[in-house]
């Protein structure tokens, strides 16, 4: 089965340039497009596409209030990738925050889109180090510091834990995590699993921004 992809995106010449990208593909395939966040929650309920591709700026509807709607109203929500221009963007900040899988550059090359849609698709989460750094170090501060604090230190994680969790906020993959710990695939995700319970974190970006917001890492 191929991966389906929602496009969402005020301008009709990026949907335009992501649909033929993507439906090159042989493994994925666009089922849908939409030019607002508005209009999002209806075309996920029934299209249910595997990936979103969300533009974080829309007149209507922004990508972070069409995130949170997606994952608060959609029983099993599809993975959400924000699309963006700048990737220092307090827009973009909350919409990771908000539960998006991580963020993709509008002037991504073809080969860096079509490797975010696989990777979210599979479960990873799509996050640039340096680019998360600067974007904790410019909105994290007051948006969530003591309430992260707190849910780290209840967390409780095993050393091993922590190690995981400073290699996801790196921006590795659990391949690359496995690879740099020397042990097994199944096993990070084991780890990263636990993790994510421990914080009451959605996926892997809630987990890093807490990370970053608590002080567990920090942005310098």
């Amino acid at each position: 089965m191929p991966i389906t992809v929602l496009l969402v995106d005020d301008e009709p010449l990026v949907r335009a340039g992501l649909r033929a990208v993507l439906d090159a593909q042989p493994d994925i395939e666009v089922v849908g497009e939409a030019a607002d966040g508005a209009a999002v929650i209806p075309l996920v309920r029934s299209l249910r596409p595997d990936v979103v591709a969300m533009d974080v700026r829309m007149p209507l509807m922004d990508g972070i209030e069409a995130t949170e709607a997606v994952l608060r109203t959609v029983q099993d929500p599809p993975k959400i990738v924000v699309v963006t221009t700048f990737e220092n963007d307090e827009y973009v900040y909350g919409a990771l925050r908000a539960g998006a899988d991580g963020f993709l550059l509008k002037r991504a090359r073809p080969a860096e889109i079509v490797n975010a849609v696989r990777l979210v698709a599979e479960g990873d989460s799509l996050l640039f180090p340096a680019a998360v750094r600067r974007l904790a170090a410019s909105y994290g501060r007051g948006s969530g510091g003591a309430a992260a604090r707190t849910a780290l230190e209840r967390a409780r994680l095993t050393e091993r834990e922590a190690e995981v969790l400073r290699l996801m906020a790196r921006g590795l993959t659990n391949a690359e995590i496995a690879a740099r710990l020397v042990v097994g695939t199944e096993t990070v995700k084991s780890h990263v699993s636990a993790v994510l319970a421990k914080l009451g974190a959605r996926d892997r970006t809630q987990a890093v921004i807490a990370a970053y917001e608590s002080g567990f890492v920090s942005p310098g």
